[in-house]
């Protein structure tokens, strides 16, 4: 899994076969950062640019090369060989995300080069996931809910997961003996790190604010955090779904006009303030409400967000997965595998109550090794 945040490639090595109800084995984790070329490339192919066709074909086998390089490193770790493996769930990088936009369709654009892939590590390859759901009229996002339901739903607990990468996003995991029917709702809900990271290394050089010890030496300006606020998304009722194509650097900078005399790390404690926010709203109308909010993905290791958002949410618990047994930096790696399972068992891996889509579908496209 390479996410919004574009920081590297998260892969994990995992046997989905049992059917007890227990948590997926994870066998091997491996994780590998981008070069500063790729990920320079790669953010910047999420705007309009030069010669796009060409530069995005190159970034696609770059990108796959790295896949290729934690493939090999989890079967290694693994001591398991390639002709074990049922198949490789590769998502790409998705670049632009416009569901339902232009002509009621719209499109979702990750950058892979799944064929690639494919002769390198000699497995089957699954790959497109957002494509069919998006064709179906949905948001082709998120598609982790019915994984997180699978994983984290608990019979006596109403519970909701948080996965905070580049761009939150939110599932809802009512307790079925509390007598809830409720479909699954999960949506996006703004911005994740995206913009922390992206202030954080404009001003210190650092890709991200580690455990947030920056943010967590600045003030929150409420004026700027209620003009960040007033941004259209946040009051947009589910199915919803976001990206870089709207959270990124010079929506921010636009915002900022104005406020420019405040300190950087101001900024960056209001961005924190944002995102907290952001994953509150969220579940602010939500029944019935979550006793307890799992986190995943590198929010869940940023502490000043974390306290943030148990602040937000009052008297609920805020607390990582890995108090499931399962790390944060891991989960959305094992969703994907998870739904490349359900591509290989011809099982539908979205949920329409999700993605606003007019059914579930089979999601996915299979290259064989």
């Amino acid at each position: 899994m390479s996410g919004t945040s574009t920081d590297g490639v998260d892969g994990v090595l995992a046997d989905l076969r049992s059917t007890d109800g227990l948590a997926p084995t994870i066998l091997a984790s491996a994780s590998h950062s981008f070069d500063p070329a790729l990920r320079s490339e790669l953010l910047a192919l999420n705007t309009p640019g030069d010669n796009e066709l060409h530069r995005s074909a190159l970034a696609a086998n770059a990108l796959v090369r790295f896949y290729a390089e934690v493939v090999g490193d989890l079967l290694k770790k693994a001591r398991v060989s390639a002709t074990q493996v049922r198949a490789v769930g590769a998502h790409g990088q998705t670049v632009r995300h416009r569901p339902q936009e232009f002509d009621a369709t719209g499109y979702t654009v990750q950058i892979n080069q799944p064929a690639l892939l494919a002769e390198l590590c000699g497995i089957n390859v699954v790959a497109d996931f957002r494509s069919r759901d998006v064709a179906a009229g949905g948001q082709g996002a998120p598609l982790v809910p019915p994984f997180h339901r699978a994983v984290f739903g608990d019979g006596t607990q109403n519970r909701a997961v948080m996965n905070i990468g580049g761009i939150s996003n939110v599932t809802l995991l009512p307790a079925p003996a509390g007598g809830s029917s409720a479909a699954l709702i999960g949506f996006d809900c703004g911005p994740g790190n995206a913009l922390m990271d992206a202030w954080c290394q404009l001003h210190t050089g650092a890709a991200y604010d580690d455990r947030g010890h920056w943010a967590a030496q600045g003030h929150v300006d409420p004026q700027l955090l209620a003009a960040l606020q007033d941004e259209a998304f946040f009051a947009k009722a589910p199915p919803k779904s976001t990206g870089r194509d709207l959270f990124n650097l010079p929506w921010l900078r636009q915002r900022l006009q104005g406020f420019e005399d405040i300190a950087a790390q101001d900024v960056q404690a209001t961005l924190t303030e944002l995102t907290a926010w952001g994953c509150a709203q969220a579940l602010k109308g939500a029944k019935p409400q979550p006793e307890r909010v799992l986190v995943c993905g590198g929010g869940a290791l940023n502490d000043d967000l974390m306290r943030r958002m148990q602040s937000q949410l009052g008297g609920k618990r805020v607390c990582s997965t890995a108090e499931l047994g399962i790390d944060p930096m891991q989960v959305e790696a094992l969703a994907f595998a998870w739904l490349a399972q359900q591509t290989i068992l011809r099982q539908t891996g979205s949920v329409a109550s999700v993605t606003g889509a007019r059914g579930a579908r089979i999601l996915g496209a299979v290259y064989p090794a």
